[in-house]
C-alpha cells in the first residue's frame, strides 16, 4: 500500500508541475501577444499622423511630389502589414521615407518655421521614440518564450502542446545602411 502513495504522489507531482510549466508558457506568449500590440498601436498612432505631414508640406513643395508618394506608399504597406515580419520591412520603408520628407523640408524655410509642420515632427519624433520602446519590449518577451521553449523541462511541455517560437522584430542588413538622400 505505501507504493501506492508514493506513485499517486509522483504522478501529482508530475501533473502539477506540468499544469504550472503549461500555464507559464500561455502567460509568456500572451505577453509577446501583448507586446505586439503595442507596437501595432504606435505604428498606427505614426501612420495616423502620416496624413496631416504630407498635407502640411504639400503646400510648400509642389515639385517633390515623388518624395510624398513615397511616404504614402510606404504608410500603406505598413497598415497593411499582417505579421511582425512584414510589419518590420514596412515600417524601415516608412522611416525612410520619412527621412527624404524631412530632408526636403530643410530646403523650404517657411515650411520648417510652420507652428503646424514643427508640432507634426515633435509628435513623430515622440511617437518613434514609443515605437523603439515598443520593440524593445517586445523582443524582451520573445526573448524570454523562446528561452522556455528551448530549455529543458519546458521545451517538453511546449513541443507537447505545440507551443511555437516567436520571431524577433529587427530590421535587415539593408535596411540598417544609412538612407543617401540625393538632389
Amino acid at each position: 500500500m505505501p507504493v501506492n502513495y508514493i506513485i499517486i504522489g509522483i504522478a501529482v507531482v508530475v501533473l502539477l508541475w506540468l499544469l504550472v510549466t503549461y500555464n507559464s508558457l500561455i502567460t509568456l506568449r500572451n505577453r509577446v501577444r501583448e507586446a505586439w500590440s503595442q507596437i501595432d498601436v504606435q505604428l498606427k498612432r505614426r501612420s495616423s499622423l502620416i496624413p496631416n505631414l504630407v498635407e502640411a508640406v504639400k503646400g510648400y513643395v509642389k515639385h517633390e511630389k515623388g518624395v510624398l508618394e513615397e511616404v504614402t506608399k510606404a504608410r500603406t504597406s505598413l497598415m497593411s502589414a499582417k505579421n511582425p515580419h512584414e510589419a518590420a520591412e514596412a515600417d524601415n520603408m516608412l522611416t525612410g521615407a520619412l527621412k527624404s520628407l524631412f530632408a526636403v523640408a530643410e530646403n523650404y524655410p517657411n515650411l520648417k518655421a510652420s507652428e503646424n509642420f514643427k508640432q507634426l515632427q515633435d509628435e513623430l519624433s515622440d511617437t518613434e521614440t514609443k515605437v523603439a520602446a515598443s520593440r524593445q519590449f517586445y523582443n524582451t518577451n520573445v526573448l524570454d518564450l523562446n528561452n522556455n521553449l528551448e530549455t529543458i523541462p519546458s521545451a517538453w511541455v511546449g513541443s507537447m502542446f505545440g507551443f511555437k517560437k516567436e520571431d524577433f522584430f529587427k530590421a535587415t542588413e539593408e535596411e540598417k545602411k544609412d538612407i543617401q538622400v540625393k538632389f
